[in-house]
């Protein structure tokens, strides 16, 4: 079983009384991603080359706590076409799944709590066909696949109150 460490955001903003989080939908990438599949932002700690995993990302080499937020704030950028502010980390999502490869992997997903700042005006990359915020509530009807990310979503939103 291979093992990867990748990186992504929980970003929120506020919109009048109410707390709303950041969603992005898949375009179709062939071996990666079926369309249509709402998650949120996130991906490698880096790369070794096109669609190859670099040593971070393979656990090949340990990444500093500065690269895994590097590659956070990138991947929300890349995936969403936001600017966001990481506050603090706030959990991982660890799962099993096969590659394009037909080979196991054994994922670690480390997520930072992050505030939005701005959209970015080349908007977000080709992995991405939407992006959409939603409330903490909503958020479960989209992520169906992704507990895991639902309930960071709940943990995010129960820090937010408290602030």
């Amino acid at each position: 079983m291979i093992r990867q460490f990748s990186a992504g955001g929980v970003v929120f903003k506020k919109d009048q009384s109410r707390i709303l989080f950041l969603l992005k939908k898949s375009s179709l990438t062939p071996g990666y991603y079926a369309a249509g599949e709402w998650s949120l932002p996130k991906g490698w700690l880096d790369d070794a080359g096109p669609d190859q995993p670099g040593p971070f990302t393979l656990g090949q080499k340990r990444a500093t706590s500065d690269q895994v937020r590097a590659a956070a704030l990138r991947e929300v950028r890349e995936e969403t076409g936001v600017a966001a502010e990481i506050l603090s980390r706030l959990g991982d999502v660890k799962f099993v799944f096969t590659d394009h490869h037909h080979e196991k992997v054994f994922k670690t997903v480390i997520y930072f709590l992050m505030e939005y700042v701005r959209d970015l005006p080349e908007g977000f990359d080709s992995e991405t066909s939407e992006i959409r915020w939603v409330t903490q509530q909503e958020a479960p009807s989209l992520l169906k696949k992704r507990k895991g990310e639902s309930d960071l979503i709940i943990k995010a939103n129960d820090i937010l109150a408290k602030m």
